[in-house]
């Protein structure tokens, strides 16, 4: 399920950076009394009793300035108010409400989004009355915060979850699955879609950033089944990228393109090997825990001998060690060389990660693994793992219960998951291993 996306927007200098930084845990954003200090949006993923959001900090909105950073800086805050989910509307409490704000209110109410008026800088008590002025802007009940101390930080988030699906919800099992094709820019994203569709529905061009926005288009495959494809923006360095660009919209949506998707198809450019920026993506794939297919594309533009799609696989396999368990597929996109393995093997990991093993079997592999190799002893003490159990799917997640948590080393729990992957496959997907404690008195 895709993590909705909340926008905190406002004119200049309310305190928009500092509420962006406290729910960030960490001083993300630059935080000064300057107006116009955040050029750009900046996002982090936050997440408040089970519920998973991406947040976006945004410029400050002046609708009457003429300066060209300004101006690039409203049109930034337009695009993520267009990209967002919710908008947290930040007016400034000790200020009072000023002709700004209600033009900024009046931008809002057209863009047909929830939006959340919230008042910063209510310190204390005797700022509570300033509350009451911003009914006027006829944006429902103000809420009063200050994101300095982060007072009433809860009754915030509390309001703002509502507008999120339930955390707890089951998956519609007959939705389509969701692909999502990403990479660096100029790896052929666009022309793999196109050749896939069978048409020329999303643009393609040799100019890096053409693809602006994840695309969304829903097709059926020869047996009929729904697929959604979501072709992405190229992610490039952040150094690459210009402030005044419009780049930054298309990575936080190319992110969130991964977040919901089901498969994701990282794209690889034959003549130019793994980046570090693809590197970097791939691993963001497996930081979500998302079903992944290695896609080297344009082989055909590759001076080739024999052995030299396996020396390349030896090349891909050493530069994203973590992704191990993914397939590796060759292809050309422009002139059609084996695309119709893609679908295959987008269903084969996708059911891969929906496996779910039972846990009469799972102890029997886990008991087999702990034969072969015992586990590792500290200070003569050694590491007991009484059972585990799989808790969750997309990816297989396993709990396993221990005797202490300091014993488990990483090279052994590494062990126990290549006894999985042996024992029963799951190649395409990520596992997640959860290690809980318990003394010899629970287990008893």
């Amino acid at each position: 399920m895709a993590k909705p996306l909340v926008a905190i927007v406002g004119r200049p200098n309310v305190g928009k950076s500092t509420f962006f930084n406290k729910m960030a845990g960490r001083r993300i954003a630059i935080v000064e009394d300057t107006p116009g200090v955040t050029r750009d949006r900046v996002y982090a993923d936050c997440e408040w009793q089970n519920y998973k959001f991406t947040l976006i900090d945004t410029g400050g909105i002046d609708p009457n300035s003429d300066d060209p950073l300004l101006k690039q800086m409203r049109r930034q805050a337009e695009i993520a108010i267009e990209t967002c989910d919710v908008i947290l509307f930040f007016v400034d409490g000790r200020q009072g409400m000023t002709a700004d704000d209600e033009t900024v209110a009046d931008m809002l109410r057209r863009a047909k989004k929830p939006v959340m008026l919230v008042v910063n800088k209510i310190d204390h008590v005797n700022l509570e009355a300033e509350i009451y002025d911003f009914y006027n802007l006829g944006l429902g009940d103000p809420i009063g915060i200050s994101s300095v101390n982060m007072m009433n930080f809860g009754d915030l988030l509390e309001e703002l979850c509502k507008f999120f699906p339930d955390p707890d919800e089951e998956e519609d099992p007959d939705a389509p699955t969701q692909i999502a094709v990403v990479g660096k820019p100029n790896v052929g994203k666009s022309s793999l879609v196109n050749r896939l569709l069978g048409e020329e529905r999303v643009m393609v061009s040799d100019i890096a950033g053409t693809t602006r926005d994840a695309v969304d288009t829903r097709f059926a495959d020869e047996t009929g089944e729904e697929f959604i494809l979501i072709d992405t923006a190229g992610i490039r360095k952040r150094k690459a990228i210009e402030y005044q660009s419009l780049e930054r919209y298309a990575i936080v949506r190319a992110l969130a393109a991964i977040d919901r998707c089901d498969v994701a198809l990282l794209l690889v450019d034959a003549t130019q090997g793994v980046t570090e920026q693809g590197s970097k993506i791939a691993g963001y794939v497996d930081e979500q825990g998302k079903a992944a297919v290695i896609v080297v594309n344009k082989w055909d533009a590759l001076e080739k001998e024999t052995g030299t799609m396996e020396e390349y696989v030896k090349k891909v396999r050493s530069e994203l060690k973590f992704m191990n368990y993914a397939p590796i597929l060759f292809i050309s996109a422009l002139t059609g060389q084996r695309v119709a393995r893609v679908m295959e093997t987008v269903r084969a990991v996708r059911e891969q990660s929906r496996r779910r093993i039972t846990t009469g079997l799972l102890n029997d592999i886990l008991a087999d693994a702990q034969a072969a190799l015992q586990p590792p002893a500290t200070s003569g003490r050694r590491l007991k793992i009484y059972y585990a159990t799989q808790q969750q799917i997309k990816p297989p997640t396993f709990v396993f219960f221990i005797n202490d948590l300091t014993l488990m080393h990483f090279s052994y729990e590494r062990y126990l998951e290549n006894q999985f992957r042996k024992a029963f496959g799951f190649e395409g997907t990520p596992l997640r291993f959860i290690m809980r404690e318990r003394n010899n008195k629970e287990e008893q």
